[in-house]
Protein backbone atom coordinates (compact mmCIF):
# COMPACT_ATOMS: atom_id res chain seq x y z
CA UNK A 1 0.00 0.00 0.00
CA UNK A 2 1.74 3.49 -1.45
CA UNK A 3 0.78 6.79 -0.24
CA UNK A 4 0.83 9.22 -3.11
CA UNK A 5 0.64 12.82 -3.17
CA UNK A 6 -0.60 14.96 -6.40
CA UNK A 7 -1.51 18.96 -7.00
CA UNK A 8 -4.90 19.14 -7.97
CA UNK A 9 -5.92 22.78 -9.20
CA UNK A 10 -3.34 24.23 -6.97
CA UNK A 11 -4.30 22.06 -3.61
CA UNK A 12 -2.74 18.92 -2.74
CA UNK A 13 -4.85 15.90 -2.52
CA UNK A 14 -2.87 12.36 -0.58
CA UNK A 15 -4.18 9.34 -1.35
CA UNK A 16 -3.34 5.73 -0.73
CA UNK A 17 -2.96 2.79 -3.49
CA UNK A 18 -2.81 -0.62 -4.01
CA UNK A 19 -3.49 -3.75 -6.10
CA UNK A 20 -4.05 -4.17 -9.80
CA UNK A 21 -6.91 -4.69 -11.91
CA UNK A 22 -10.77 -3.29 -11.82
CA UNK A 23 -10.08 0.02 -10.03
CA UNK A 24 -12.16 0.31 -6.42
CA UNK A 25 -12.34 3.94 -4.65
CA UNK A 26 -12.76 3.97 -1.24
CA UNK A 27 -14.10 7.16 0.37
CA UNK A 28 -13.83 7.63 3.94
CA UNK A 29 -16.25 9.78 6.49
CA UNK A 30 -16.34 13.00 8.28
CA UNK A 31 -13.36 13.51 10.46
CA UNK A 32 -11.43 11.13 9.07
CA UNK A 33 -8.97 10.11 6.54
CA UNK A 34 -8.16 6.95 4.04
CA UNK A 35 -6.48 5.51 7.04
CA UNK A 36 -9.98 4.08 7.97
CA UNK A 37 -9.91 1.42 5.12
CA UNK A 38 -6.35 -0.05 6.36
CA UNK A 39 -7.59 -3.34 7.72
CA UNK A 40 -9.54 -3.79 3.69
CA UNK A 41 -7.28 -2.25 1.69
CA UNK A 42 -4.43 -5.58 1.21
CA UNK A 43 -7.15 -7.32 0.76
CA UNK A 44 -9.01 -5.79 -1.48
CA UNK A 45 -5.89 -5.35 -3.44
CA UNK A 46 -5.29 -9.00 -4.26
CA UNK A 47 -7.73 -8.42 -6.89
CA UNK A 48 -8.27 -4.84 -8.12
CA UNK A 49 -6.84 -1.40 -7.57
CA UNK A 50 -7.50 0.19 -4.65
CA UNK A 51 -7.69 4.13 -4.03
CA UNK A 52 -8.47 5.65 -1.25
CA UNK A 53 -8.62 9.51 -1.13
CA UNK A 54 -7.93 12.22 1.64
CA UNK A 55 -11.19 14.53 1.06
CA UNK A 56 -10.16 18.29 1.47
CA UNK A 57 -8.87 19.36 4.98
CA UNK A 58 -8.62 15.56 5.81
CA UNK A 59 -5.65 13.45 6.02
CA UNK A 60 -2.81 15.45 4.22
CA UNK A 61 -5.30 16.89 1.68
CA UNK A 62 -5.49 20.73 2.05
CA UNK A 63 -8.29 22.59 2.26
CA UNK A 64 -10.12 24.09 -0.60
CA UNK A 65 -11.28 26.95 1.12
CA UNK A 66 -15.05 27.90 0.95
CA UNK A 67 -16.99 24.78 -0.60
CA UNK A 68 -17.25 21.78 1.40
CA UNK A 69 -20.67 20.95 0.14
CA UNK A 70 -21.09 17.28 -1.29
CA UNK A 71 -21.06 18.00 -4.55
CA UNK A 72 -17.40 19.94 -3.57
CA UNK A 73 -16.21 16.70 -2.55
CA UNK A 74 -17.30 14.51 -5.09
CA UNK A 75 -16.07 17.18 -7.56
CA UNK A 76 -12.57 16.60 -5.47
CA UNK A 77 -13.01 12.70 -5.78
CA UNK A 78 -13.25 13.19 -9.38
CA UNK A 79 -10.70 15.30 -10.16
CA UNK A 80 -8.32 12.67 -8.35
CA UNK A 81 -9.53 9.56 -10.54
CA UNK A 82 -8.43 11.78 -14.23
CA UNK A 83 -5.53 12.86 -12.87
CA UNK A 84 -4.72 9.47 -12.02
CA UNK A 85 -6.16 7.84 -15.48
CA UNK A 86 -9.18 5.96 -13.71
CA UNK A 87 -11.88 6.50 -15.98
CA UNK A 88 -14.75 4.67 -14.19
CA UNK A 89 -14.22 2.88 -10.37
CA UNK A 90 -16.89 1.02 -7.78
CA UNK A 91 -17.42 3.64 -5.46
CA UNK A 92 -17.66 2.76 -2.19
CA UNK A 93 -18.40 5.50 0.81
CA UNK A 94 -18.74 5.07 4.40
CA UNK A 95 -20.82 7.96 6.59
CA UNK A 96 -20.17 11.37 4.96
CA UNK A 97 -18.41 9.22 2.03
CA UNK A 98 -21.62 7.47 1.39
CA UNK A 99 -23.49 11.01 0.34
CA UNK A 100 -20.46 11.72 -1.56
CA UNK A 101 -20.33 8.74 -3.72
CA UNK A 102 -23.79 8.72 -4.03
CA UNK A 103 -23.74 12.44 -5.30
CA UNK A 104 -20.81 11.13 -7.79
CA UNK A 105 -23.13 8.80 -8.98
CA UNK A 106 -25.38 11.12 -9.99
CA UNK A 107 -22.85 14.32 -11.34
CA UNK A 108 -20.93 11.89 -13.07
CA UNK A 109 -22.50 8.29 -13.64
CA UNK A 110 -20.18 7.36 -16.51
CA UNK A 111 -17.59 6.74 -13.30
CA UNK A 112 -19.51 5.26 -11.54
CA UNK A 113 -19.53 1.01 -12.35
CA UNK A 114 -21.25 -0.02 -8.86
CA UNK A 115 -21.97 1.75 -5.57
CA UNK A 116 -20.97 0.49 -2.06
CA UNK A 117 -22.61 2.70 0.65
CA UNK A 118 -21.42 1.85 4.29
CA UNK A 119 -23.28 3.11 6.90
CA UNK A 120 -23.89 5.98 4.93
CA UNK A 121 -25.21 9.55 5.29
CA UNK A 122 -27.83 11.09 3.17
CA UNK A 123 -30.77 8.58 3.60
CA UNK A 124 -32.66 10.08 6.25
CA UNK A 125 -33.11 13.14 8.95
CA UNK A 126 -31.55 11.41 12.44
CA UNK A 127 -28.36 11.21 13.15
CA UNK A 128 -27.02 11.15 16.79
CA UNK A 129 -27.18 14.33 19.03
CA UNK A 130 -23.59 15.30 19.16
CA UNK A 131 -23.54 16.08 15.05
CA UNK A 132 -26.34 17.82 15.53
CA UNK A 133 -25.04 20.04 18.69
CA UNK A 134 -21.97 20.57 16.77
CA UNK A 135 -24.03 22.81 14.02
CA UNK A 136 -25.01 25.42 16.93
CA UNK A 137 -23.40 28.58 17.20
CA UNK A 138 -19.65 28.31 19.77
CA UNK A 139 -19.05 24.45 18.73
CA UNK A 140 -15.76 26.45 16.94
CA UNK A 141 -14.86 27.56 20.60
CA UNK A 142 -16.04 23.98 22.44
CA UNK A 143 -14.44 21.77 19.65
CA UNK A 144 -11.10 23.87 19.89
CA UNK A 145 -10.79 23.43 23.82
CA UNK A 146 -11.94 19.74 23.87
CA UNK A 147 -9.24 19.28 21.15
CA UNK A 148 -6.54 21.25 22.64
CA UNK A 149 -3.30 19.45 22.81
CA UNK A 150 -3.59 19.34 26.76
CA UNK A 151 -6.57 17.42 26.91
CA UNK A 152 -5.29 15.00 23.82
CA UNK A 153 -2.32 14.15 25.55
CA UNK A 154 -4.69 13.60 29.03
CA UNK A 155 -6.86 11.20 26.44
CA UNK A 156 -3.55 9.58 25.35
CA UNK A 157 -2.23 9.20 28.29
CA UNK A 158 -5.40 7.50 29.96
CA UNK A 159 -5.16 4.48 26.94
CA UNK A 160 -1.85 4.21 27.56
CA UNK A 161 -2.17 3.22 31.09
CA UNK A 162 -5.21 0.98 29.84
CA UNK A 163 -3.34 -0.58 27.50
CA UNK A 164 -0.70 -1.61 29.85
CA UNK A 165 -3.43 -3.18 31.81
CA UNK A 166 -4.31 -5.38 28.95
CA UNK A 167 -7.22 -3.57 27.88
CA UNK A 168 -7.29 -3.35 24.06
CA UNK A 169 -9.77 -1.01 22.61
CA UNK A 170 -12.53 -2.00 20.28
CA UNK A 171 -12.16 -1.24 16.45
CA UNK A 172 -15.03 1.19 16.71
CA UNK A 173 -12.78 3.14 19.79
CA UNK A 174 -9.99 2.95 18.04
CA UNK A 175 -11.63 4.94 14.82
CA UNK A 176 -13.59 7.33 17.06
CA UNK A 177 -10.13 8.00 19.04
CA UNK A 178 -8.03 8.57 15.99
CA UNK A 179 -11.01 10.65 14.58
CA UNK A 180 -10.63 12.70 17.58
CA UNK A 181 -6.96 13.04 17.56
CA UNK A 182 -7.65 14.59 13.53
CA UNK A 183 -9.07 17.17 15.07
CA UNK A 184 -5.82 18.57 17.27
CA UNK A 185 -5.25 20.38 13.54
CA UNK A 186 -6.70 23.87 13.39
CA UNK A 187 -7.76 23.24 9.61
CA UNK A 188 -9.28 20.00 9.85
CA UNK A 189 -11.66 21.19 12.64
CA UNK A 190 -12.17 23.80 9.73
CA UNK A 191 -12.88 21.21 7.47
CA UNK A 192 -15.02 18.78 9.78
CA UNK A 193 -17.23 22.08 10.99
CA UNK A 194 -17.65 23.65 7.19
CA UNK A 195 -18.47 19.76 6.05
CA UNK A 196 -20.90 18.93 8.83
CA UNK A 197 -22.78 22.22 8.37
CA UNK A 198 -23.37 21.61 4.92
CA UNK A 199 -25.50 18.44 5.23
CA UNK A 200 -26.45 18.60 8.75
CA UNK A 201 -28.59 20.79 11.17
CA UNK A 202 -30.15 21.08 14.58
CA UNK A 203 -32.64 18.71 13.47
CA UNK A 204 -30.68 16.27 11.49
CA UNK A 205 -29.58 15.68 8.38
CA UNK A 206 -30.26 18.14 5.77
CA UNK A 207 -28.99 16.74 2.37
CA UNK A 208 -31.14 13.77 1.57
CA UNK A 209 -31.07 11.42 -1.71
CA UNK A 210 -33.78 9.77 -1.36
CA UNK A 211 -35.64 11.37 -4.43
CA UNK A 212 -32.54 10.22 -6.09
CA UNK A 213 -32.49 6.77 -4.89
CA UNK A 214 -34.78 4.95 -7.85
CA UNK A 215 -31.82 6.75 -10.56
CA UNK A 216 -29.22 3.82 -8.82
CA UNK A 217 -31.49 1.07 -10.31
CA UNK A 218 -28.94 1.03 -13.22
CA UNK A 219 -26.37 0.68 -10.83
CA UNK A 220 -25.49 -2.71 -9.06
CA UNK A 221 -25.92 -1.34 -5.67
CA UNK A 222 -24.82 -2.78 -2.58
CA UNK A 223 -26.12 -1.43 0.98
CA UNK A 224 -23.54 -2.91 4.59
CA UNK A 225 -24.84 -1.11 7.73
CA UNK A 226 -23.51 -2.40 11.11
CA UNK A 227 -26.61 -3.68 13.15
CA UNK A 228 -26.05 -1.46 16.19
CA UNK A 229 -25.12 1.69 15.01
CA UNK A 230 -25.34 4.32 16.85
CA UNK A 231 -24.65 7.32 14.24
CA UNK A 232 -26.73 6.59 11.79
CA UNK A 233 -29.60 4.49 12.33
CA UNK A 234 -29.68 1.04 10.56
CA UNK A 235 -33.55 1.59 9.64
CA UNK A 236 -32.07 4.04 7.09
CA UNK A 237 -30.10 0.58 5.09
CA UNK A 238 -33.48 -0.90 5.19
CA UNK A 239 -35.35 1.97 3.46
CA UNK A 240 -32.49 2.36 1.06
CA UNK A 241 -32.93 -0.81 0.08
CA UNK A 242 -36.77 -0.72 -0.54
CA UNK A 243 -35.91 2.41 -2.59
CA UNK A 244 -33.33 1.16 -4.77
CA UNK A 245 -34.94 -1.77 -7.45
CA UNK A 246 -32.22 -4.87 -6.95
CA UNK A 247 -29.86 -3.40 -4.59
CA UNK A 248 -28.27 -5.81 -2.03
CA UNK A 249 -28.42 -5.18 1.76
CA UNK A 250 -25.96 -6.61 4.28
CA UNK A 251 -26.59 -6.34 7.84
CA UNK A 252 -23.38 -7.25 9.94
CA UNK A 253 -24.44 -8.08 13.85
CA UNK A 254 -22.76 -7.14 16.71
CA UNK A 255 -21.12 -4.24 14.54
CA UNK A 256 -21.69 -0.59 15.05
CA UNK A 257 -20.75 2.47 12.24
CA UNK A 258 -17.75 1.07 11.18
CA UNK A 259 -18.30 -2.24 9.56
CA UNK A 260 -14.92 -2.34 7.43
CA UNK A 261 -12.52 -1.49 10.99
CA UNK A 262 -14.75 -3.71 13.41
CA UNK A 263 -15.68 -6.86 10.79
CA UNK A 264 -12.87 -6.14 8.00
CA UNK A 265 -12.68 -9.78 6.74
CA UNK A 266 -16.81 -9.90 6.82
CA UNK A 267 -16.87 -6.56 4.85
CA UNK A 268 -14.03 -7.46 1.98
CA UNK A 269 -16.41 -11.02 1.51
CA UNK A 270 -19.68 -8.77 0.95
CA UNK A 271 -18.22 -6.21 -0.97
CA UNK A 272 -15.90 -8.82 -3.07
CA UNK A 273 -18.85 -11.27 -3.93
CA UNK A 274 -20.80 -8.30 -4.89
CA UNK A 275 -18.20 -7.20 -7.06
CA UNK A 276 -17.66 -10.92 -8.67
CA UNK A 277 -21.73 -11.47 -8.98
CA UNK A 278 -22.64 -7.62 -10.48
CA UNK A 279 -21.59 -6.20 -14.11
CA UNK A 280 -20.39 -2.85 -14.17
CA UNK A 281 -23.50 -0.55 -15.14
CA UNK A 282 -22.88 1.84 -18.52
CA UNK A 283 -24.98 4.37 -18.57
CA UNK A 284 -25.92 6.61 -21.56
CA UNK A 285 -27.38 9.71 -22.05
CA UNK A 286 -30.19 8.36 -23.37
CA UNK A 287 -31.16 6.15 -20.59
CA UNK A 288 -30.21 8.96 -18.05
CA UNK A 289 -33.00 10.91 -20.18
CA UNK A 290 -35.46 8.45 -19.24
CA UNK A 291 -34.88 8.32 -15.84
CA UNK A 292 -34.61 11.76 -15.14
CA UNK A 293 -38.18 11.93 -17.21
CA UNK A 294 -39.86 9.15 -15.03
Amino acid sequence: MDAGSIRIRGREATYRVAGSGPAVVLIHGMASSSSTWSGVIPELAQNATVIAPDLPGHGGSTNPGGDYSLGAHASCVRDLMIALGIPHATLVGHSLGGGVAMQMAYQFPERCERLVLVGSGGLGREVAFFLRALTLPGAELVLSLGCSPRVLTAGQTVAGWLRRAGLRPTAAVGEVGRCYASLARPEARTALLHTLRSVIDTGGQRVSATDRLPLAADIPTLIVWGERDGIIPVGHAHDAHDAIPGSRLEILRETGHFPHAERPERFVDALSAFMDATEPATMSEHRLRDLFRG
